[in-house]
């Protein structure tokens, strides 16, 4: 043996609190109701979500209890292995130390279980029978699906169209775990059938199958809607990962100095680099993060900081967050889990402050950089995952030509065993990069709603 390749922990160390940076984050602002402009207030939130989930998005509380059924259900995958990539590090020739948080042992795939299983169980607790979702990529859905099968819940999950297409096999995991699986837009829905009136060819996104899942909450008072990202208490669920990371980071006696997650709504970066950005508010650390967008839906790079709807109808609340207008469709590029008009408010409060560094990456040199991985490391990553992944690798050829010996820790947020089409085309040479839709963007952005002055 040369070196150690993993770092685990055992069950008892999975955390017992999840960690809230909002307790941290200064001068956040509100979410506002969409009909008054005034702060959302609990009451408002329990239309389409249990109480406890709706104190937990308004929390500025630190340190919030994970459930002990919670934790006992974790325990099937978490902790996740920490795994230092020495092959990677021999194919870059670079002295940096690459370490990535393996997500992908999940029963699901990707680290979505963290806040699927914890939203099911404050639900089935509240008396809830049926929980409504979007996805994109499927990685949300399936999770979803795997949650409710524990907890004896119907799901109904609205797929993204153009990805309901591409990645048949995670419609089939979906229904496998008993889950209804709906290609979006549908004309199941008011918001489904309007969008399809304007344009019957409508390839979907984020944002429309947003609308579906919360029209259908709404109206009806056992549904509930259940969140992959974006949201406060999601990204509260996943800081399980970097708070389990810098355990790991211990016990191989490193510290990081630079961490990054890919980005689509915040939930995988969040649930990484959140838990770091803590020990840095608070003086103990010296760290980078950063966070690795398509260039194609590039939201942190080029989305303006606004007040927005976090779906293309206007059924949510108004979040203050970076946006490139809840109208765009984003082309559809394979990192499905990354097409999304809108960012976290928590990550997108986070960049406002300097405290994370965006970045966007092209799909052809992700997928690029995912093949050197899978052939020094031996897995296939998800097409999100593949942004980190060339994120990491452009921070260690950096350090290769510095010189210097810098720590880099990314986040494998899932795996891409489902998504071998994506590398089918890119292996083929049909794989192409879209080019960033200024025009669709502007024309979005020139709709935002209009927020009186707090």
């Amino acid at each position: 043996m040369t070196g150690q390749i993993k770092y685990q922990l055992s069950e008892r160390d999975i955390p017992t609190t999840w960690y809230n940076i909002a307790a941290d984050l200064p001068g956040l602002e509100p979410l506002l109701h969409p009909g008054t402009g005034a702060p959302i207030t609990v009451d408002d939130l329990v239309g389409i979500m249990p109480e406890t989930l709706a104190r937990q998005e308004l929390s500025t509380e630190r340190d919030i209890e994970i459930p002990e059924q919670v934790r006992q259900l974790y325990a099937q995958w978490r902790p996740s292995p920490l795994y230092r990539a020495r092959r990677l590090e021999q194919a870059l020739d670079t002295p940096a130390k690459i370490y990535y948080k393996y997500e992908g042992v999940s029963p699901a795939g990707s680290h979505k279980p963290n806040t699927a299983i914890a939203q099911a169980f404050y639900n089935k607790e509240a008396g809830i029978t049926r929980l409504v979702t979007e996805t994109g990529a499927g990685q949300w859905g399936s999770a979803l699906s795997f949650a409710g099968a524990l907890f004896g819940l119907d799901v109904s999950v609205y797929m993204v169209k153009v990805s309901y297409h591409q990645k048949p096999y995670r419609r089939l995991l979906m229904e496998t775990y008993g889950a209804r699986c709906v290609p979006s837009p549908s004309t199941e829905t008011a918001a489904g059938r309007a969008i399809l009136a304007d344009d019957p060819e409508c390839t979907g996104s984020l944002g429309i199958a947003t609308s579906e899942a919360v029209e259908l909450a709404a109206g009806d008072p056992l549904t509930n809607y259940a969140g992959g990202s974006v949201l406060n208490h999601v990204l509260l669920h996943q800081s399980v990962i970097g708070q389990e990371t810098l355990k790991q980071l211990e016990l191989a006696g490193d510290q990081a100095d630079v961490v990054i997650g890919c980005a689509g709504g915040g939930s995988n970066l969040g649930g990484l680099t959140f838990p770091f950005l803590g020990e840095k508010l608070a003086g103990r650390a010296q760290v980078r993060v950063v966070a690795a967008e398509p260039a194609a839906c590039p939201t942190l790079t080029q989305g303006k900081f606004a007040y927005d709807f976090g779906d293309t109808a206007g059924l949510t609340p108004l979040l203050r967050m970076h946006t490139l207008g809840h109208e765009f469709v984003p082309p559809a590029f394979h990192a499905g889990g990354l097409r999304y008009h809108g960012m976290a408010p928590l990550v997108s409060g986070a960049v406002e402050q300097g405290l994370i560094e965006p970045v966007a990456v092209s799909q052809t040199d992700c997928f690029a950089s995912g093949l050197t991985f899978a052939k020094s490391e031996g897995l296939v990553p998800a097409p999100e995952s593949t942004h980190a992944i060339h994120a990491a690798v452009t921070e260690a050829l950096r350090c290769k030509e510095e010189g210097r010996q810098e720590t880099i820790v990314f986040g494998l947020s899932g795996h891409g065993f489902f998504d071998l089409g994506a590398y089918q085309a890119y292996l083929a040479g049909e794989l192409r990069d879209d080019a960033y839709d200024h025009a669709g963007v502007a024309a979005a952005l020139s709709n935002l709603p209009s927020v009186p002055d707090a």
